[in-house]
């Protein structure tokens, strides 16, 4: 037990320097990288419908193109734009009230 073979003190230990940093995928930022998959799911399933339902293929392709691009422009826009949580922060202050009203004074009374 009191001996430490050479394998034992040559062996390198990588510390994971990333440790409460949000996950990022190529400039996507945490939920993002979900809404983009997301979305790409959504568009093949609509060309397999579209393709099913016997519409021209190029058609298809230039219509999942052009859904695919303003997918992935949109996606990295709202990303950038409100960074990790920004974008669940905008949409929890719809539900913050203007203003509170009490129309009683028995919340400063002591009981």
């Amino acid at each position: 037990m009191g001996h430490v073979t050479k394998a034992m003190a040559n062996s390198i230990y990588k510390i994971n320097k990333g440790i409460n940093k949000p996950i990022e995928f190529k400039g996507l930022k945490a939920q993002y990288i979900w809404y983009l998959g997301g979305g790409i799911l959504v568009l093949m399933i609509v060309f397999a419908i579209l393709y099913i339902l016997g519409m021209n293929s190029y058609l298809c392709v230039t219509l999942i193109l052009a859904g695919g691009t303003t997918l992935f422009l949109q996606v990295y826009r709202i990303s950038n734009k409100y960074g990790e949580f920004g974008l669940m922060k905008k949409i929890a202050k719809r539900s913050v009230p203007e203003a509170v009203k009490c129309w009683s004074r028995k919340i400063f009374t002591k009981n």
